[in-house]
């Protein structure tokens, strides 16, 4: 069942640990399937070197268990949270990426002082609230606070991405860790300034609709 998108959660899951998103069995990748409804997760605890396409979940909105021989991700319910309440997200991403991380930590957005910000996430990345793992209470926060942005720290915990697909939101993954280091490091050196808005709305514009190919 949904052998394609295994085989692309699986090559998505590689992507954590060699950009450096993840350590051990920590975070995972869903990505809901737009004909079946159907969402495929990484199944809990298991190593990323020793995950297999096949290893992956499949469950309903409901978090019934359609198919799969090993437990969801303990994240499964928030998952589920986010796409039934955001029917324009296909993708799913959760990460104790360090340097993000470390702003979840503070309870601090990361404001949106590089261009590459703006451009990825058209303005500052939202902090939510404190939630505790394994029910819906860390999607309703996603939800809440995460505005039109593609990623949410969660306050004392790591981070959150979404996306029209897994790659996407993979993608945003990677680009909030990116930016949150660098701003770290520019805090290190002194105050960052905020891009005034009509800027941020234009360089965002172009990246969506005029960048690449």
């Amino acid at each position: 069942m949904l052998e394609r998108l295994k085989e692309e959660l699986y090559r998505l899951h590689l992507e954590l640990p060699k950009n450096e998103l993840v350590k051990w069995t920590g975070g995972n990748v869903s990505a809901r399937d737009p004909e079946t409804g159907l969402v495929v997760i990484k199944p809990s605890g298991v190593r990323y070197e020793a995950l297999r396409p096949e290893d992956h979940v499949v469950v309903n909105l409901d978090g019934e268990a359609v198919e799969g021989a090993l437990k969801p991700s303990s994240d499964t319910a928030s998952h589920l949270y986010i796409y039934r309440h955001r029917k324009d997200v296909n993708g799913v991403v959760h990460t104790h990426s360090p340097y993000a991380t470390a702003f979840a930590a503070v309870g601090r957005p990361i404001p949106c002082c590089l261009t590459a910000i703006a451009d990825e996430f058209g303005g500052p990345i939202p902090c939510a609230d404190f939630a505790l793992i394994g029910s819906e209470a860390i999607g309703e926060q996603v939800v809440q606070h995460i505005g039109s942005s593609k990623a949410v720290l969660l306050k004392q915990h790591g981070v959150f991405t979404i996306g029209e697909t897994a790659t996407a939101a993979v993608k945003a993954a990677v680009m909030v860790e990116d930016i949150a280091k660098a701003v770290w490091l520019a805090l290190q050196i002194g105050e960052v300034m905020d891009i005034d808005p009509e800027s941020v709305k234009k360089l965002h514009d172009r990246y969506t609709h005029v960048y690449g190919q």
